[in-house]
């Protein structure tokens, strides 16, 4: 087995990783960088490859893949949601970026067109290569990916979390015995505070805003933080008002469709129906001078509606914004 390292080293973002057996090589991953403007990994063409993985939705590890698609038939491997949820996320990408990226709306959709639904601890081949696909706990659909050939055993991780959330539970670390580990590391030297007592005073801090008056606004990315931040509101019994907006909405719709990729579809069918919608420019503006708790895209405040809830609530220190997404530097 050789092991090629694409992109994402010493560095959060554009993840890719090969593995090359004796008859096959499988890419890991694809995605992009996003900062000022959208940077790629190393470039492989599809002619070297027999299929591409992907662990999970997010333009870090999926924002490329469209690219491999543009004349290639190559099976594109991943657990449901993860394809829904990345023609959300790459169609937006698109959307914002089309004049630096070297595909378009047409490649994603071949892309989809190409994606074949595992579920998890199921086992498949590749050529030589047995693959299988167990939970990462990090978002719906998320995989860390082993791979096995020639009596050796390779595990990628991907984005993972082990401690369970109000949205998946955590990760699935039954491996067995390993030659390699490729493993995420954006918190590697970090010691987390405890993620009960975080949740405590993320609500209350909430409460005493929207008590005395104010607006919260929680940056937090469409895909995966928006809902847990709306379920944790909702299981701690959050009783002010939640407002959601922005692509938060579509991953919304789309999560209702698979049910059985979350921890808690009841608990997710509660809290979803306690978020009140926001979708014009006469609501965001009104939500602005309400007292509510508003989850809005993007995490990083990049762009998307979060940009004009913080230009709108800033200035004033009756109003609260917390952010709970990964921020670059």
């Amino acid at each position: 087995m050789q092991l090629r390292f694409l992109g994402a080293c010493q560095e959060v973002g554009r993840s890719a990783y090969t593995v090359k057996t004796a008859n096959s090589q499988i890419l890991m991953d694809y995605g992009v960088m996003i900062n000022h403007e959208v940077s790629f990994p190393i470039h492989i063409s599809p002619k070297e490859l027999n299929a591409v993985v992907l662990t999970h939705a997010h333009l870090d590890h999926s924002g490329l893949v469209p690219m491999l698609y543009l004349h290639s038939k190559l099976p594109l491997y991943g657990v449901e949601p993860t394809f829904k949820l990345s023609k959300v996320l790459v169609r937006d990408m698109i959307k914002l970026s089309g004049y630096y990226l070297p595909f378009e709306y047409m490649d994603l959709e071949s892309m989809l067109n190409h994606a074949v639904s595992v579920e998890y601890n199921s086992q498949f081949k590749i050529n030589d290569a047995s693959v299988s696909m167990i939970n990462a706990g990090h978002i719906p659909g998320s995989a860390q990916i082993i791979i096995e050939s020639d009596g050796r055993r390779v595990l990628y991780t991907g984005d993972f979390n082990l401690v369970p959330t109000h949205l998946v539970p955590g990760a699935d670390r039954q491996y067995n015995n390993l030659d390699a580990i490729i493993i995420e590391s954006t918190y590697a030297g970090d010691d987390h505070p405890d993620r009960v007592e975080s949740e405590r005073n993320f609500v209350l801090a909430c409460k005493e805003v929207v008590e005395d008056g104010g607006t919260v606004l929680v940056p937090a990315f469409g895909v995966g933080r928006s809902q847990e931040i709306i379920c944790m509101l909702s299981d701690h019994n959050f009783s002010h008002p939640i407002f959601v907006d922005g692509m938060a909405l579509d991953a919304i719709r789309m999560l209702e469709q698979h049910p059985g990729s979350l921890r808690d579809g009841d608990l997710f069918k509660k809290a979803m129906r306690q978020a009140e919608q926001i979708t014009n420019w006469n609501e965001r503006r009104k939500a602005a001078r309400t007292a509510v708790v508003i989850v809005s895209p993007a995490g990083m405040l990049k762009g998307g509606a979060s940009v004009f809830y913080m230009e709108n609530l800033a200035h004033n220190n009756h109003n609260g914004i917390f952010l709970v997404s990964y921020q670059v530097e």
